[in-house]
């Protein structure tokens, strides 16, 4: 696979060969800014930062990519026109798919894997993908509903004068601005349809880190017990947020990413 036209938020440092990188990836919907405090932390604090927009997201042109492996291939492709061995792959909710996926591809490129709002499978409802498809402004209504665990932050924002579900509500209508071509159906439909899973889980051998919302609806805790069963030794972390972990608990997640990613050994 070819990358071109590849948007990658580094933080504002350049890339060092010799430093650490970590991936972000984002969901369905979302660009690399839902990444917004992680990013900047881990790019003044050591690490290089590859926070991507996927194909037909933000900043990144290209149709956005229909299956989950077609966009782990994407990922291996970007990581050699970096030049980067080997990374920490942080994967959010589609994103945490695409990780283990690459992982499964390319085990040796991949030193820890961190899954976000993760489960397996990642089965969409009918009713959620009928309208993605044919009424997508009243799905990213549904969805930004079900992805946060109150209509307000308490008992304020974690960022304060920021709105969070409005924020997250604005990033989805300006993905579907400048691509227009069902974006999120396309996203929910490669999630729905990845099959490899189990066996992608199964494979995992390197640092493993799960962060889950404990009043997550679109993924939620009691669903992810095949998927944490298949990767034993993989640490959990629950945080008191709904499926937008990283806004809704900017400093726990950032935390526990932190933390694994400088104590873990691969």
């Amino acid at each position: 696979m070819i990358v071109n036209d590849a948007y990658c938020y580094t933080g504002g440092k350049p890339y060092v060969a010799a430093k650490p990188t970590i991936f972000f990836i984002h969901g369905a919907q979302n660009d690399h800014s839902v990444w917004g405090l992680q990013s900047r932390y881990f790019a003044h604090h050591g690490f290089n930062v590859l926070a991507v927009d996927l194909p037909g997201h933000g900043r990144s042109k290209g149709e956005a990519l229909a299956s989950v492996e077609a966009m782990a291939d994407w990922i291996i492709a970007l990581m050699d026109a970096v030049g980067v061995e080997k990374a920490l792959l942080a994967g959010h909710s589609m994103g945490s798919l695409v990780a283990l996926e690459t992982s499964l591809r390319a085990p040796g490129r991949v030193s820890h894997l961190a899954m976000l709002g993760t489960t397996y499978p990642m089965k969409v409802s009918d009713a959620l993908l009928e309208t993605a498809k044919h009424a997508e402004p009243a799905a990213i209504d549904m969805v930004n509903i079900f992805s946060h665990s109150s209509m307000a932050q308490k008992p304020s924002s974690p960022g304060p004068g920021f709105y969070v579900q409005g924020v997250a509500r604005r990033l989805m209508q300006r993905i579907s601005q400048i691509n227009p071509r069902q974006v999120f159906h396309t996203d929910f439909v490669a999630c729905n349809a990845y099959a490899n899973g189990d066996a992608a889980a199964q494979a995992v051998r390197c640092p493993t880190l799960f962060i889950f919302g404990s009043k997550d609806m679109m993924t939620p805790v009691r669903s992810t017990k095949a998927l944490t069963a298949a990767i034993p030794h993989g640490r959990v972390v629950q945080v008191d947020a709904g499926h937008s972990v990283m806004a809704e608990q900017p400093d726990a997640v950032l935390d526990a990413l932190f933390d694994f990613a400088t104590r873990s050994k691969p």
